[in-house]
């Protein structure tokens, strides 16, 4: 399966979305389109199979963007928060204008990895502060 970086994208901005409190570790599941929380609401995510973000759930893990849990579930994934580098992916790609310019920027260079996309975005995002602050 490849990685789809919008699913990536969405579902960080829904993880960020939950009422996770301090020392709460929440099971969350792919079910019916969307994620299952453990007090067995659904948060709708797009248009994609509970396969497909069962997958993504678990780069998002193997990429350190919520906060580690020492024995996770065989599906789903156990949330506490997210990651200071899960903070920053999501700070650094948030804006839709941001997001398209980036996925423009890399779409033309033929190729990139995470950490070039948050590059870019984050780029984009300086050269835009420095219109604003006049540098």
């Amino acid at each position: 399966m490849k990685r789809d970086m919008d699913l990536i994208r969405e579902l960080m901005l829904k993880l960020e979305d939950l009422p996770v409190g301090p020392g709460d570790n929440v099971h969350i599941l792919p079910a019916n389109g969307g994620l299952l929380v453990e007090d067995c609401s659904v948060v709708p995510v797009g248009n994609y199979s509970d396969h497909e973000i069962e997958y993504h759930l678990s780069l998002i893990e193997k990429a350190a963007f919520i906060e580690p849990t020492r024995h996770g579930p065989a599906v789903g994934i156990m949330f506490r928060g997210l990651s200071w580098s899960g903070h920053d992916f999501l700070d650094s790609v948030r804006s839709p204008d941001v997001w398209d310019k980036t996925k423009q920027a890399v779409s033309t260079a033929g190729g990139f990895t995470v950490d070039l996309l948050v590059f870019a975005a984050k780029t984009y995002l300086e050269a835009k502060i420095k219109g604003l602050i006049g540098g």
